[in-house]
């Protein structure tokens, strides 16, 4: 199927909201909304492994298109995950069960290094998630607008030395300290792929692209202006220079830079239109330090979904006051539990508009 002769969009109003534009409510929608949490994903999952069903442009669509069924979502997400950009390097990647990610030949030393692809084809390795979200562009019918997206040069690199999730990050962050010239080039290294990785995204019908940075908090706020934000910077000037090159949409871009809180104002002079906050962020306080020319998003604590539909109400209520009705994409502080209960983010997504299009009336 051609990235091309898309379905005219419907309902605009999160890449709206994302230009810092008047919205009639709210937009919604939540990470990992497509997932386990979900009965019909955990049915697909009996019938292939994690990866494949990310290397599979029908499965990888269908599933991004489960909770749209569901719910009314503002937004899609491609079904997908950070680490393909390590595979992608030449590593192996395994998704077990219970477990999560693990990489069976982590980087040790700097001389690990060695064996990563320095010259990666985009096209070739990661070819069908652009399968997929032109796939699922055209199966939107034009619903909503899909996010591609990728994971941020630390985060990346913490998974490629760790060797899967960490409680400290102890080996990852040892390499800051002991192998900085090493670390800056494989940082680089990422950097460059994710800008390539990102640029075909919205040639392959990507409309708003987000970059994770899940372990930013991990870093003194010295080693994140030294290793992260240099990277994360470029990698939003340099995808939007390269679109307008190729006559592209330069579309909106979120960064969520996970526990960051003290990196909000230089985040704020970046070139990313959205700013994500996680849950232990005040709205309030984000609001003073980055200005009033970013959109904001987030950021509902995702435990609140274990409450009951009125603990939901008024935390959404919370929220909604909390960022005012500009510039704001509602969001959770970090993606669905896979214990949560669908209808609970059914009753989160219905108040969100609720809400926020009763506020915008008084």
């Amino acid at each position: 199927m051609a990235a091309k002769d898309f379905p005219a969009l419907k309902n605009d109003l999160l890449l709206r909201a994302a230009r810092g534009e008047p919205t009639e409510r709210t937009p919604v929608w939540v990470m990992r909304q497509a997932g386990r949490y979900l009965p019909e994903f955990r049915e697909e999952r009996k019938h292939a492994d994690f990866f494949t069903m990310c290397q599979t442009p029908e499965l990888a669509c269908k599933v991004t298109l489960q909770p749209l069924e569901r719910f009314e979502l503002d937004g899609a997400i491609i079904f997908s995950d950070i680490l393909v950009i390590p595979q992608a390097l030449g590593m192996t990647v395994n998704m077990v069960p219970g477990v999560g990610p693990q990489f069976p030949n982590p980087l040790v030393t700097p001389e690990d290094m060695k064996g990563l692809k320095r010259d990666v084809d985009v096209d070739k390795e990661l070819g069908y998630v652009f399968a997929a979200l032109t796939l699922t562009r055209h199966r939107l019918e034009g619903k909503v607008p899909l996010f591609g997206f990728c994971g941020a040069p630390w985060t990346l690199m913490a998974y490629m030395i760790e060797g899967g999730g960490s409680k400290n990050f102890s080996k990852a962050k040892s390499w800051l300290f002991n192998h900085a010239e090493a670390s800056h080039e494989l940082l680089d290294l990422i950097t460059d792929v994710n800008i390539e990785y990102l640029v075909k995204q919205v040639e392959a019908g990507a409309q708003i692209l987000q970059v994770f940075d899940t372990w930013a908090g991990e870093l003194s706020h010295a080693q994140f202006s030294e290793f992260l934000l240099p990277r994360l910077t470029r990698i939003a000037s340099s995808v939007k220079s390269k679109l307008k090159e190729k006559n592209l949409e330069t579309v909106p871009m979120v960064i969520f830079a996970k526990g960051a809180h003290y990196a909000l104002a230089e985040l704020g002079q970046t070139e990313y239109d959205v700013i994500q906050l996680d849950w232990t962020m005040d709205p309030v306080e984000a609001r003073k330090i980055v200005g009033p020319n970013k959109t904001l998003q987030g950021n509902m604590d995702p435990c609140t979904l274990y409450g009951d539909e009125d603990v939901i109400t008024k935390s959404v209520e919370k929220m909604i006051s909390d960022f005012g009705t500009h510039r704001h994409i509602a969001n959770l502080g970090h993606g669905m539990h896979p214990t949560h209960n669908p209808e609970r983010l059914g009753h989160f997504v219905d108040q969100v508009h609720k809400i926020s299009e009763a506020k915008r009336k008084t």
